[in-house]
């Protein structure tokens, strides 16, 4: 659960969205902060963390999380 604390952290940095997960099939879509903006150090982070690009939507996707 801290690394998911600590994931969260650094996407409240980018933004706040008000709805900002989305669960299908086993993964965790964060909506709401765009990839582009968030710094390459970061990125490197949330990579570690269990997170990487969604580029389609420009968000971020996890499947380290569980099912939801």
């Amino acid at each position: 659960m801290e690394d998911l604390i600590k994931a969260l952290q650094i996407f409240m940095k980018y933004g706040n969205p008000a709805y900002p997960f989305h669960c299908e099939h086993d993964i965790l879509y964060i909506w709401g902060i765009n990839y582009s903006d968030v710094s390459e150090s970061d990125k490197i982070l949330l990579k570690e963390l269990g997170f990487d690009d969604h580029d389609e939507d420009d968000g971020f996707t996890s499947y380290r999380y569980g099912s939801c």
